[in-house]
């Protein structure tokens, strides 16, 4: 006799690779990349489980960022096409800086800059991209579920500590930058400047498995916490897609078990970690090597839940949705009257030398959208989502919340396996600890920029109501 809880399950992926020219929107401070090469494919990709009357989709797509208004425009289509509530629909980034974003995201909607060809990039994206990748996440969502068959799932978990790093580094005069990797010719005794990282790793990598009833391998999720940014970070490959780590593991994985496999990254709280070596001088960024690194420990992985028989086909699916209001961050009254000098002299964007736009404008432009955000919303709506698929939890953060969110959130949960998924459904910028917000940096800079915008507390609220709704899912 069937049992109710029979799990379904069917995945599918399509290239959404950029054309020459697209902008690539991980610099994320106005400067200009048209992509000159693919090196890597980026796709839109999609898994959906089916159990008990039940179904849940993620989709996962190869791009730095994703807005709300294509969230919206995603679960709407996915839902009229396949019945799926939106509710029930997960649409997270894995944040490859080597990659389009599917919205505008670097300034307020409300911000007035005369959008045309040569000044589009300024708001993050292009539209014309934009559609096509959303299209294509609806289309593989689609595939997805005419693929549906009985499934069985498996899960298991390993570590690895030398693949990222904590990227706030604390200079011995108690300052903060993010140690970047130079190369001996520049730092022949290492990054001297770091006396400390300001905080931990999660060194987690979670793998599931789901297989077909005769074992043949459907789809793999693999849960690491990292920033894509190795090719971002390589000279010589600025200017080319990739989808870095994600897409050198899920190349790898391929190759290892078939290409009828979908293999899926769900990325982790990754809001101040970095795979850029802080101590060893000779580290260059290498994408490859760290896929291949994640793959090997995740084929290992996978071996062995399946000679020890651990695979279900049943599974109880169940989701839960929640809205917060997050306050913004006050803006100094000295900033104010700097950036309403520095935008009164240039309504326009000044040029530099090499045709990138001034940096002290764009910073100015996106303190100014954090003042038009806080006047028209009084408060950010930020959406909280979690999935229960078996044992494992699937939490949907948007945003780049800082690790030790992630970290807390997992310390005694009762899901046995848990996933938290940043920059899902609409973009937020950073969630800094609240002790982070003391030292500044890049992640909470003092001219309170459009991705430095949310108050000090706003990660522990958020880690508090997601911890509320996992209790919900498996109490």
């Amino acid at each position: 006799m069937e049992s109710s809880n029979q799990l379904s399950a069917g995945a599918a992926m399509i290239d959404i690779s950029p054309p020459e020219g697209t902008h690539l929107a991980g610099s994320g401070a106005g400067d200009h990349r048209p992509t000159q090469t693919v090196i890597d494919p980026l796709y839109a990709k999609a898994i959906v489980f089916d159990a008990a009357g039940r179904r849940v989709c993620l989709v996962i797509l190869d791009l730095t960022i994703v807005t709300g208004d294509y969230t919206d425009m995603i679960r709407a289509e996915i839902s009229e096409h396949t019945g799926i509530d939106r509710d029930a629909i997960m649409v997270q980034a894995t944040q490859t800086h080597s990659a389009p974003s599917l919205g505008y995201f670097m300034l307020d909607p409300d911000f007035p800059l005369v959008t045309t060809e040569e000044t589009e990039y300024l708001r993050g994206a292009e539209r014309a991209y934009g559609d096509r990748a959303a299209a294509a996440a609806v289309e593989a969502a689609a595939q997805a579920v005419g693929r549906l068959k009985p499934a069985r799932i498996g899960l298991g978990r390993g570590v690895m500590g030398d693949l990222a790093f904590n990227r706030r580094g604390i200079r011995r005069d108690g300052t903060i930058f993010m140690p970047r990797p130079l190369g001996r010719e520049q730092q022949p005794f290492g990054i001297s400047e770091v006396c400390y990282l300001e905080g931990p790793i999660d060194p987690e990598v979670g793998v599931c498995c789901v297989q077909e009833m005769n074992g043949k391998p459907l789809a793999f999720l693999l849960h690491y916490t990292c920033h894509p940014v190795n090719a971002y970070g390589n000279r010589e490959t600025f200017l080319a897609a990739s989808a870095d780590w994600p897409g050198a593991w899920s190349r790898e994985m391929q190759q290892a078990f078939g290409d009828d496999a979908v293999p899926l990254v769900v990325n982790g709280c990754c809001g101040n970690i970095n795979p850029w070596h802080p101590y060893d001088p000779e580290f260059r960024p290498d994408h490859r090597r760290m896929g291949r690194e994640l793959s090997g420990l995740s084929e290992r992985i996978v071996h062995d839940m399946t000679y020890a028989g651990n695979f279900s086909d049943e599974a109880a699916l169940d989701t839960r949705i929640e809205k917060i209001d997050l306050p913004f961050r006050e803006i100094p009254d000295a900033r104010l009257r700097e950036v309403d000098a520095i935008l009164t002299a240039h309504p326009r964007p000044p040029r530099e030398a090499d045709g990138q736009v001034d940096p002290r404008w764009f910073r100015a432009a996106s303190t100014r959208s954090v003042e038009l955000c806080r006047m028209r919303d009084g408060t950010f709506s930020y959406e909280i989502q979690a999935f229960r698929i078996g044992d494992l939890c699937i939490v949907g953060l948007p945003g780049e919340p800082f690790v030790e969110g992630q970290l807390a959130l997992k310390v005694n949960s009762p899901a046995p396996y848990l996933f938290p998924a940043h920059l899902t459904t609409h973009y937020v910028g950073y969630l800094p600890t609240r002790e982070a917000y003391a030292r500044g940096g890049h992640e909470a800079n003092e001219d309170v920029t459009y991705w430095a915008k949310l108050a000090p507390g706003s990660l522990e609220t958020v880690i508090g109501r997601a911890r509320g709704l996992v209790q919900e899912l498996f109490g």
